[in-house]
């Protein structure tokens, strides 16, 4: 885990033993809401800034303002009717930072394993000039050119073994766990490693049609480009989001008033604004905005590692 994982880890422990000890110690009046407060800071101050900014920025309709009003809505509605319970805002910000959290982890561990897949990329070739070797970056090696590969290096270019015998680590390449033998004659992929004997290669290919360059640019340009899928929910969420928004205050206005001018009922505010902010909350559509993208990118992660 990184620090911002660590990070956000530690408040997710110190909220819900927070939480635990507040139900379980009788605690009344303005401190039990101070301290009930202190808790919801300290697992949601993020949110509340993210919903801030995306305010001054007009750009309000996202699920950190989805859950900052619902939030903060109920919270409002139990100092409204002086019931004390206080627990459902924090519980939904717990959950919700939690979920963020495995969100966190997986794109984190997916992008561990993109980084390592970057290491089978060669940093030289070497050529043998008037009998001393010289190294010269893989992009400038042209196609049937003579190539050594000494144990320990990569191999730069594919190509045929011309001289020499060795076992080659094809792991991050293949997935094989045991070493490949290669003699002279046998072809060579870019991306392995050489482990014990000196190789002359002749290259078949330039660099940027060998297996390694090609392997390295599907890597990089999947997650980059976004797939019909995900283009679906981009355009999905911006009409969704704010329809949900819209209806919430709808719900929590429009039945009052056909309470109090239509059918001469008194207009229950409470139990319709509390109806809403129910409405906000089970509406948020971050799982599904978030499921697709993030399921692509831990699936190209788990590839680049296979």
């Amino acid at each position: 885990m990184n620090k911002k994982q660590k990070k956000m880890l530690t408040r997710i422990i110190i909220a819900a033993v927070m939480i635990i000890a507040l139900n379980l110690v009788q605690v009344t009046g303005i401190a039990k809401l101070v301290l009930y407060l202190a808790t919801y800071l300290i697992i949601g101050y993020d949110i509340l800034k993210k919903a801030g900014k995306g305010i001054i920025n007009r750009q309000v309709f996202d699920e950190n303002f989805l859950m900052a009003v619902a939030t903060i809505g109920a919270f409002a509605l139990a100092i409204y009717s002086r019931s004390g319970d206080y627990n459902e805002a924090i519980a939904v910000m717990l959950f919700y930072q939690i979920g963020e959290w495995f969100q966190s982890y997986a794109v984190g561990k997916s992008r561990k394993n993109i980084s390592a897949l970057m290491d089978i990329r060669p940093d030289y070739a070497n050529i043998e000039i008037n009998g001393k070797l010289e190294k010269v970056d893989p992009d400038e090696v042209g196609v049937d050119s003579i190539i050594v590969v000494q144990p320990g290096e990569k191999v730069p270019l594919d190509g045929i073994v011309i001289e020499g015998s060795s076992s080659l680590n094809t792991s991050a390449l293949t997935g094989e766990s045991l070493p490949r033998d290669v003699k002279q004659g046998d072809e060579i992929i870019s991306g392995c490693i050489n482990m014990t004997g000196v190789l002359k290669i002749q290259t078949t290919k330039e660099f940027g049609e060998s297996t390694v360059s090609k392997i390295l640019e599907l890597v990089e340009n999947s997650s980059s480009r976004k797939s019909k899928s995900e283009n679906f929910i981009s355009k999905f969420a911006k009409v969704y989001t704010p329809a949900v928004c819209y209806g919430a205050l709808a719900l929590a206005l429009l039945p009052p008033l056909v309470q109090m001018l239509f059918l001469g009922q008194t207009a229950q505010w409470g139990v319709w604004i509390y109806r809403a902010l129910t409405f906000l909350v089970i509406s948020c559509p971050c799982a599904l905005v978030i499921s697709i993208p993030l399921s692509f990118f831990a699936g190209i992660g788990g590839a680049s590692i296979e």
